[in-house]
């Protein structure tokens, strides 16, 4: 095996100390027969974990070598992502690798495990799962490599098979952004000791769809086109999605998420104490084939936090030009995002410049060019909401009997909201 005259597909850090290892082994198995051996068995080990962690099954060699080629950024790769295949000599390098990657796939590996009395390998190279959750991928993304690896170790040559992988990257994209649709920011040390800001991958976001919300079809409206004229590369705002408590409002930026991602749209969730963080955050995006969207659940800010001043010059304002790949969305239940008491009021007259204070208050929601409102239904709308959910729900109640029982539920669980009706179906589901 050639591993190591890899030219763009190189470097794997961690997770290629099992590649290593496993090509060690391809060379050195005749004459370091119980070295080899005891690899082998180490390398199994591996791949078994590998199928436990990902949720993989069938050839987990072919599984992992995938594994290693959807997650590789890297200049190729990364102008693939979202586009598909790009002219220039990075493709000759690219195919080079790939040879190599083929003669990985295609090695005999089950001649080695019979050489070296390790019939147990047979087991990785066919491994049937239970059909177990991945604690990397979701279920589409983890059977899709699966398949990958069936096709690229089915493909009758290299060519073939780079641009079996190339479909992939135009698809799907490459590493934690290609493979994950939403994410959260978080902090590791680097090894010089300093904290570095990284973006990380959340696993399980609701698969809800804006079909799924019941009402609010303006609003709805106004939110999708906003969307659809930023992931087609057109000209796009700043959204702020207000109103009432339990409206939907989070619901529909997690079905945007869902929605739009195979057409190259990633959310990042920022909480209030990461704004600090935020240039970062887009200094790590704003080259990528990818539009993102900075995500802001329940944005709001008492009058003496001052942090909403630092988010406006990041929104627009400050000296770099936002980039046109990221646009922000947030949520919250005020339509001033940040508050005011009556005795502001009284502070304001005796201000010299209380306009200006006003302004520099409002100022904020001013950065949002779209704003929608999101009210509590009345009694009606609220029933109609309840008898979708429980239509979809499968609940065989007689309808007068149903909308009883939800007036009485409302009364003593937080009013007429589509999230009460939700949480009252939810109740019916577990007790009926």
């Amino acid at each position: 095996m050639r591993e190591k005259e890899l030219i763009v597909y190189r470097d794997f850090g961690q997770d290629g100390k099992l590649l290593s290892e496993m090509a060690w082994i391809s060379r050195h198995y005749q004459e370091k027969r119980e070295k080899a051996r005891g690899k082998l068995y180490a390398c199994m080990s591996g791949l078994l974990e590998l199928a436990g962690s990902h949720g993989f099954s069938g050839n987990l060699w072919h599984c992992y070598l995938s594994n290693l080629l959807v997650n590789h950024e890297n200049s190729y790769s990364r102008a693939c992502e979202i586009r598909g295949a790009v002219e220039g000599t990075v493709n000759a390098a690219v195919l080079h690798d790939i040879a190599i990657f083929r003669e990985l796939f295609t090695f005999d590996f089950a001649a080695v495990s019979r050489s070296l009395q390790v019939p147990e390998f047979g087991q990785v190279l066919s491994y049937e799962g239970n059909e177990q959750e991945s604690r990397v991928y979701n279920t589409r993304i983890r059977d899709r490599i699966c398949t990958l690896a069936v096709r690229l170790a089915e493909a009758p040559s290299s060519e073939e098979m780079k641009e079996r992988l190339t479909e992939f990257y135009r698809e799907y994209g490459v590493g934690k952004f290609g493979l994950h649709k939403a994410f959260r920011i978080g902090h590791r040390r680097t090894e010089d000791g300093e904290e570095a800001v990284v973006i990380e991958p959340i696993l399980n976001i609701a698969h809800v769809k804006l079909s799924d919300l019941v009402g609010y079809e303006t609003a709805k409206k106004k939110l999708v086109e906003n969307t659809e004229a930023f992931v087609a590369g057109r000209k796009a705002n700043n959204c702020l999605l207000y109103g009432d408590a339990g409206t939907g409002k989070s619901s529909s930026i997690k079905a945007i998420a869902n929605e739009y991602y195979d057409r190259g749209l990633r959310i990042i969730e920022v909480y209030r104490h990461q704004f600090r963080d935020l240039n970062d955050v887009i200094a790590q995006i704003k080259n990528r084939n990818y539009k993102f969207i900075i995500y802001m659940d329940d944005l709001s800010f008492e009058d003496f936090e001052t942090e909403y001043k630092y988010l406006k010059a990041v929104i627009e304002g400050g000296l770099e030009k936002k980039p046109d790949n990221v646009l922000i969305y947030a949520t919250s239940n005020r339509r001033h995002l940040i508050r005011e008491k009556f005795s502001d009021k009284r502070e304001r007259d005796d201000d010299l410049h209380s306009n200006d204070t006003v302004q520099e208050k409002l100022s904020l929601v001013y950065r949002f060019g779209v704003t929608i409102y999101f009210g509590a239904p009345d009694k009606a709308q609220f029933q109609q909401i309840v008898k979708a959910l429980a239509e979809r729900a499968h609940i065989a109640l007689p309808e007068e009997e149903l909308l009883a029982e939800a007036n009485k539920w409302e009364l003593f669980h937080g009013g007429l909201s589509g999230r009460t009706a939700q949480q009252f179906i939810d109740y019916l589901s577990g007790t009926l």
